[in-house]
């Protein structure tokens, strides 16, 4: 099956999705699908890209060419209105361009690795139904829920009750009114602190804590998410120009180019530079840059103190949700914004909450009924608290999950038996599946997925004639099983979708060579943060909560592996060698007398 994997986009997230993107052709199961990267840019064109550069660091590496880069890092949007000819010439030069009238004549299949608005609203989604091209993820409904952080507080206070002080503000609104009488009103409503958000975005972006009872924090955090910035004489003169310009371009921690300035479009770093320079020889006013995907409103929600969660629900076969085992974000941050969530080793995450079974349990149901409520379908991500007192408070729904290896939604599917290579096929076989419910083309969608099925069937069957790989890591010191198990999982990833190989992880303890110990590891094990986290679970044991959801997902698991999630078994050197046909030796600390895995 061709499978056409979108990813890039024109949201403020988009090197995220070209990461995911990255995820998905690298892990996806080759004996089953043929991925084709689709780079979607700044503007909406579709490009089908050429491989090298897929691989690329960041976008911005091959996108727009370096010839077009000049001194700056920018984006397509900042080369200004183009025509035609010379969008193409652009295309041309890192791959194919197509229309959307050529997608069922270049897959069957679209795997959207894509966020933010445009990409998970309900727009690409919607586009390609027109088309009759099956994609990834919910349906329209429960992806434009699924983007607005507004109108999901209403929906899931409707659904499981929501014990959460929640506003609103229009931007019109905020312009308009005293800012200390605003400010009051906020405060009045919601209380201090609270948490400011822009409702249309994804990936943690457009977030702000307002913890002091100062009006000016409050007035540069709804600025912040309404994706306004403001300069001062004296910033601007305390700056290097030229790279503060550069940092407003960057999506990471700027608001994006092009933006207004004084009513007027600005799509360069090197105009925007030029410009605010202009204005200060002239005036000593502040300059107001907005950028040009500036938010209507902001949310406002009343601070919440409890352990922070993330909890993913997906389907079996026949579209009954299953909640996965929920992660709880520790965090070393005030805010888990778009730095602590991509950029910084400041969270740690822990399957499961490290709370009592009844609160995980309550945890799952919630988000469970949220998710049928919400006419959601395949997977969500929806997030929330515990607080102290044990109460459950869901927010933001994500409809795409982050696709990193490293994300939680793959941790959690770990949990069930289903590596990335399996939870992508899961992506896939279960959207088939849930684009029948809409009633347009089920035929062509019903026979799509009967064959992929059989296809999945025949791939369990033939993973005993594969080789046998162990991925032998760990070590005698904490720093050595640290170090291999980054290199394990690379090749653990790397075998899974391989066509050829079969991955069996062997974690490596003890002191020395005399007393060393082997341990062939489950799934879920080689997806956790550290080794010291599979050092701990050595001994077999499976949190209750786990051991209940593996139950209930059964089927999922079987569906996709063919078997039940394995345990943990200490083995020994002969027993290595019985039940491997190569190995893949990932620590310096051992050596095993059987060929080499290169």
């Amino acid at each position: 099956m061709k499978i056409g994997i979108f990813f890039g986009g024109p949201a403020r997230e988009r090197e995220i999705s070209f990461a995911g993107g990255k995820t998905a052709m690298e892990n996806i199961d080759k004996t089953l699908f043929e991925p084709i990267p689709v780079f979607v840019d700044g503007l909406g064109n579709f490009i089908v890209l050429k491989p090298e550069l897929v691989y690329s660091t960041s976008i911005r590496d091959f996108y727009p060419p370096k010839s077009y880069q000049g001194d700056y890092s920018i984006y397509v949007e900042s080369l200004g209105e183009l025509s035609e000819d010379e969008l193409n010439k652009i295309i041309a030069e890192v791959g194919e361009r197509i229309t959307p009238e050529q997608f069922s004549k270049k897959f069957d299949f679209v795997f959207i690795a894509m966020h933010g608005p445009a990409c998970e609203d309900g727009s690409i989604q919607g586009l390609l139904e027109w088309y009759g091209v099956p994609y990834s993820g919910p349906s329209l409904m429960g992806s434009s829920i699924g983007i607005d952080k507004i109108a999901q507080n209403d929906l899931i206070r409707l659904a499981v009750g929501l014990d959460k002080k929640t506003t609103s503000i229009s931007r019109e609104y905020f312009e308009s009114k005293d800012a200390t009488k605003l400010f009051e009103e906020v405060k009045a409503s919601v209380g201090l602190p609270f948490v400011v958000k822009a409702p249309h975005q994804g990936s943690s972006i457009g977030v702000a804590f307002v913890k002091k009872d100062v009006v000016e924090d409050f007035v540069k955090a709804v600025k912040q998410c309404l994706f306004i910035r403001e300069v001062s004489l004296e910033e601007w003169n305390s700056v290097e120009h030229q790279e503060f310009v550069q940092r407003m371009a960057n999506l990471d921690e700027g608001i994006g180019l092009p933006v207004s300035m004084n009513g007027e479009v600005v799509y360069h770093p090197a105009e925007l530079l030029t410009k605010i320079s202009a204005h200060f020889e002239q005036s000593q006013e502040n300059v107001a840059l907005i950028s040009m995907n500036s938010e209507d409103a902001i949310l406002i929600e009343g601070f919440v103190k409890g352990q922070e969660f993330s909890c993913g629900v997906i389907q079996n076969p026949d579209c009954e949700s299953v909640a996965l085992p929920p992660t709880e974000i520790v965090a070393n941050v005030e805010v888990f914004d778009f730095k602590a969530k991509y950029q910084s080793s400041a969270t740690r995450k822990k399957i499961p909450i490290t709370t009592s079974l009844e609160n995980n349990q309550q945890v799952q149901a919630d988000v469970k009924k949220a998710f049928d409520s919400l006419k959601f379908g395949v997977c969500t991500r929806i997030d929330g608290f515990v607080t102290p007192e044990g109460k459950v408070i869901l927010h933001d729904p994500n409809t795409i999950p982050g696709m990193s290896p490293t994300s939680i939604i793959f941790k959690q599917m770990a949990e069930i038996g289903l590596n990335v290579t399996d939870s992508i096929t899961y992506f896939i076989r279960q959207s088939i599946r849930e684009r029948m419910r809409t009633g347009k083309s089920t035929f062509k969608f019903q026979q799509l997925l009967t064959k992929l099925d059989v296809a999945i069937a025949k791939r369990i069957e033939e993973l005993d004639d594969r080789q046998k790989v162990a991925i032998i890591f760990g070590g005698f010191s904490p720093e050595a099983q640290e170090e291999s198990f980054v290199k394990a999982r690379k090749v653990y990833s790397t075998l899974a979708a391989s066509t050829e190989f079969y991955p069996v992880p062997v974690f490596v303890t003890g002191e020395n060579h005399l007393n060393e110990e082997l341990y062939l590891l489950p799934t879920n094990l080689m997806f956790k943060e550290f080794a010291e986290d599979i050092a701990k679970v050595l001994d077999g044991s499976i949190h209750p909560l786990i051991a209940e959801t593996r139950i209930k997902a059964e089927r999922i698991t079987l569906h996709y592996t063919g078997k039940k999630v394995g345990v943990v078994e200490q083995i020994s050197r002969e027993k290595l060698t019985e039940i491997a046909d190569l190995t893949s030796i990932c620590t310096i600390d051992f050596s095993i007398d059987l060929p080499v895995y290169l």
